[in-house]
């Protein structure tokens, strides 16, 4: 058997969306948990953007893929479902542009 290269394995990243109550709440931790640049737009094209842009990734990614694990995500989405579609689209857009991002939602 043979083990993977630190290469060949996704840098992961949990979203935790617990607590979250709009798309200002969303914008500010996705940005501290992808580690993106000051300069983030905090709107739905620069997380968009920001997610299908190996170069903002977090610097521990460095030629990997990159796995995003959504968390706490059902009371967001309960709560303002139009932002969480638009959530939604924005990740598989991300993730339809950069085939080494992968944008998971943790159902448990």
């Amino acid at each position: 058997m043979t083990t993977p290269s630190p290469m060949s394995t996704p840098y992961v990243v949990l979203l935790d969306l617990a607590g979250i109550i709009d798309k200002a709440g969303l914008m500010d931790r996705s940005a501290r948990a992808l580690e993106l640049p000051e300069w983030f737009g905090r709107n739905w094209d620069a997380l968009a953007d920001s997610l299908a842009d190996p170069s903002v990734w977090p610097s521990r990614t460095a030629g990997r893929a990159l796995l995003v694990v959504v968390t706490g995500w059902r009371a967001y989405a309960r709560r303002q479902p139009q932002e969480w579609t638009v959530a939604q689209d924005v990740f598989t857009e991300a993730s339809e542009r950069e085939p080494r991002l992968t944008v998971a939602l943790a159902l448990g």
